[in-house]
């Protein structure tokens, strides 16, 4: 029997797994620039394409703790600034197309900060964001819907320090400096 694109993928990134380095991410980045090519007739794909969801898991790696969603996202929808914490991120466009902006942190003698947006890329289908520890960035779909996959280094939902990032009067303010 022939191996899926999601299963190449998946067991190329536990075989390579290891410390972060820019190798293992680099590694994972090809992989999921692969999985992005996958054949329309792999059955994990068609059920992606006829489905939408906005948000299905299609790899957990029990050893290793990474994952890997795949993401439907309307016309307009956006996300705020954020990071990750202290995981790493690997976005992929699988079908039509992101604006991702890369933002940087500037404190002020008062210890609030605020950010200022560095860098606005169209990430279109095929094309892949790699987004390290700390990296704050937002997303839009700006064609669409868009699928794209997200590949993580670590359950998200168990990361304590990733920081949002809220709009008060046109700043991007942490939202724990919200009151």
């Amino acid at each position: 029997m022939t191996s899926s694109a999601l299963d190449v993928f998946t067991s190329r990134a536990r075989n390579a797994w290891g410390p972060r380095t820019a190798g293992l991410i680099a590694d994972c980045k090809a992989g999921l620039v692969q999985l992005l090519r996958a054949p329309s007739t792999d059955r994990w794909l068609c059920d992606l394409r006829n489905d939408r969801p906005e948000t299905r898991e299609l790899y957990r790696d029990q050893l290793h703790g990474f994952v890997l969603l795949a993401h439907t996202e309307a016309v307009g929808r956006y996300r705020a600034p954020h990071d990750h914490g202290s995981s790493w991120v690997i976005y992929g466009v699988l079908e039509g197309e992101m604006e991702m902006g890369s933002y940087t942190r500037i404190r002020d003698g008062k210890s609030e900060s605020q950010l200022i947006k560095q860098e606005l890329k169209l990430v279109r289908a095929g094309d892949v964001q790699i987004y390290l520890p700390g990296d704050i960035h937002d997303t839009r779909c700006v064609s669409g819907p868009a699928i794209q996959f997200r590949f993580t280094a670590r359950d998200l939902s168990l990361e304590s320090n990733m920081v949002r990032f809220v709009d008060v009067d046109g700043a991007w303010v942490p939202s724990d400096q919200v009151i």
